[in-house]
């Protein structure tokens, strides 16, 4: 009896030290994403006022990995904008992710992402391990110590002998590994190495390539050194330029707003100004025949090839040959990259596709076999080709991975791209450019479509694209590329309600407004603007300014930053006059979206103070049926009736009314939100 009372005592003090663990719950900011935590399964506590739309969430029960973890708790209702704790939980990437309005928030949709996460109420599973330090995917994250989890065990109703830690006993555990794919690879390069030189050679001219399908030949090049230097072989260090593998970093302290975040990619930056040297050169190691491959760099890649006759057998060379040291730099394995190439000329067709190799060894020498094709330059026809037919389950996509293309182009295509670039990029396609040998001046009366790079890729920063001067230079850029092709953070080119908009703003700028609301309204056009995604392929931002007559103050294509279109609303002078509410609508309609690109959603807001003095309806209705999307905003003294005429169906939707000018600020996000709810019930253009 003595040892059985001894034994029920000693168990009953194990299970009050055991009640006596707390979980250490750690905090998050609003704008943190579960795809920048590194930890598998966690709790944290969202601070208070995480509803905020500029904290993004995207999708519904199940969220990308790049939603704001605290925004997407309150979406789910798990917790409200009072903050609390939440249980998330990573899951594998899906294919698609359906946009809602729920609790306030507004998700939004996704074609597709790598990663996915759960959220549910903060409270602990049992017999799960909870981190009460999170680790970050960047260097300036806080490492996690040992002894820093706690595990809160499973109570068995018999009596169990283990002994049980105690609050202040430090427990001996294993730091969980992460098993997703969403930290930033380490950005340290290897030292570079140098080759010994070898003694230049010089070949013999060339012989005459075939008459070419545009002005490439020597009819336009006359004895120019361009044409020149094509005859002229590479001359052979004995040194494979082969590219150390690194990615860009993001400090997890910086805002890494998706859609708004600034490119650091400048436009007009010269590649060769960027830092990235072609001296640095990776020993290659020995693959097995299935490598588990660069798991910093999970991306599904199809390299589109310029099989063209403009190329010649001698540069064609030098592209496989760079498509060989980009393979050997991404480190080609079923855990990493996997890379398929598309050769196009007249019609694109398959070399191979991502699962036909495993491993950058048989990827070179599979390579090294390709044939030129010939033909045109079709890059419209190979990307709609890449769409329809490259990234399916069969040929090896994985859904979780980034879908990437790289398209090489020897001067200029011979099709357009922007359709077929469009609706690739709906499909949630990352689209490079490699452009080599761009047009010289008296060649661009050749180039059916100018400007056809920024035209197809998704942001016009120069982050996607990269122009090399001479084939004999494209060495000098497998480095450059790998980083951007595996710095999945950006890999986001989807249309999005924040990026497939002309939003043009109808102003009052009648008497009764006032110079004092007049800045009041510009603040409020401002705020709502800046959440845009803005640029030439992206949202686009006009502005009319009315009283008895009307103003463009600036179209659609007069800006293609979101820092001009700003400085363009805070330019804009206070008129005055009556007010011809129904006149502004009709001038809107014939200046701003009559010249809207057809695949954007046009879109106009207008605010008005007063009654006008002429008929809204009519305009209203023709500016309707012309597929504009019409939100009106009233203040003070503003018609309800003209308010909802205006507005487009359902009119409770899309009209809005404050007493006062000092109240504008309070709809900005309920406009966002309204926006994105009709962007994504919607088909899209």
């Amino acid at each position: 009896l003595g040892v059985f009372l001894t034994c029920t005592y000693t168990a009953k003090e194990a299970t009050k030290k055991t009640k006596k663990a707390k979980l250490y719950v750690p905090q998050i900011d609003c704008d943190v994403k579960a795809g920048k935590i590194i930890n598998p399964e966690f709790i944290a506590k969202c601070p208070p006022g995480c509803q905020d739309v500029k904290h993004r969430v995207y999708g519904t029960d199940i969220y990308a990995s790049f939603s704001s973890v605290c925004n997407a708790a309150i979406h789910s209702g798990i917790i409200d904008n009072a903050g609390g704790k939440v249980l998330v939980q990573k899951v594998a990437g899906h294919s698609g992710y359906r946009g809602s309005f729920s609790n306030g928030v507004r998700s939004l949709s996704l074609p597709r992402w790598r990663e996915s996460f759960l959220v549910s109420e903060g409270k602990p599973r049992k017999g799960v391990t909870y981190p009460s330090t999170l680790e970050y995917s960047s260097s300036k994250s806080t490492a996690v110590k040992s002894g820093k989890y706690l595990t809160i065990p499973y109570i068995h109703s018999q009596l169990s002998t283990t002994p049980v830690p105690t609050p202040g006993t430090e427990m001996a555990t294993t730091t969980p590994t992460a098993t997703t794919t969403t930290t930033e690879p380490s950005t340290t390069v290897p030292q570079p190495t140098t080759a010994p030189a070898a003694p230049r050679t010089t070949a013999a001219p060339a012989k005459a390539r075939p008459g070419l399908h545009r002005g490439r030949d020597m009819a336009f090049r006359g004895t120019s050194t361009s044409a020149s230097n094509r005859n002229i072989l590479l001359h052979n260090t004995g040194a494979q330029h082969q590219e150390p593998v690194a990615t860009f970093q993001r400090a997890a302290s910086s805002p890494v707003h998706l859609a708004m975040e600034i490119d650091s990619w400048k436009p007009g930056l010269s590649l060769f100004d960027t830092g990235f040297s072609s001296k640095e050169e990776l020993n290659p190691k020995p693959l097995e025949s299935i490598s588990q491959g660069n798991q910093n760099c999970k991306v599904d890649l199809s390299f589109l090839m310029d099989g063209s006759w403009s190329i010649g057998k001698r540069r064609f060379q030098l592209q496989k040959r760079f498509l060989g040291n980009v393979a050997q730099a991404l480190g080609i394995g079923s855990a990493g990259p996997l890379m398929g190439i598309v050769q196009y000329g007249d019609d694109p067709s398959t070399e191979f596709n991502l699962k036909t190799y495993a491993n950058s060894k048989d990827l070179r020498n599979a390579i090294e076999k390709i044939q030129q094709k010939g033909g045109l330059s079709n890059v419209g026809k190979a990307l709609s080709f890449v769409n329809k037919n490259f990234f399916l389950d069969a040929n090896g996509n994985r859904g979780g991975a980034p879908n990437v293309v790289v398209v090489m182009v020897d001067g200029w295509p011979t099709d357009r791209v922007e359709e077929a670039s469009r609706l690739a990029r709906e499909s949630g396609i990352n689209i490079f450019f490699v452009t080599v040998e761009a047009a010289a001046q008296s060649e661009k009366h050749n180039v059916i479509e100018p400007n056809f790079v920024d035209k197809a890729v998704c942001r016009t920063s120069g982050f996607y694209s990269i122009n090399v001067p001479s084939w004999f230079s494209l060495h000098k850029v497998v480095q450059p590329l790998v980083k951007r092709v595996c710095d999945t953070e950006r890999l986001a080119c989807s249309k999005t309600c924040l990026n497939a908009a002309d939003i043009g703003f109808v102003i009052d700028g009648s008497s009764s407004v006032g110079t004092g609301n007049f800045r009041t309204v510009l603040q409020f056009v401002a705020n709502i603007s800046k959440e845009f995604e803005i640029s030439d392929t992206d949202t686009r931002i006009g502005a009319v300014q009315y009283t008895y007559e009307q103003r463009l103050e600036f179209s659609f294509d007069k800006y293609s930053t979101k820092q001009d279109v700003l400085n363009a609303i805070k330019r804009i002078s206070y008129w005055s006059g009556g007010t011809s509410t129904g006149a502004a609508i009709s001038y809107a309609s014939e200046q701003l979206f009559s010249k809207s690109k057809p695949n954007k959603r046009k879109i106009m807001i207008l605010i008005t103070d007063g009654r006008s003095y002429d008929d809204v309806s009519v305009p209203a209705m023709a500016a309707h049926q012309n597929g504009v999307i019409a939100y009106s905003v009233g203040v003070a003294w503003a018609a309800p009736d003209e308010l909802e005429a205006i507005a487009s169906d359902p009119a409770k939707e899309h009209s809005f009314f404050v007493d006062d000018f000092d109240n504008l600020y309070r709809y900005v996000n309920q406009l966002i939100q309204n926006i994105c709810t009709e962007f994504n019930s919607q088909p899209r253009n």
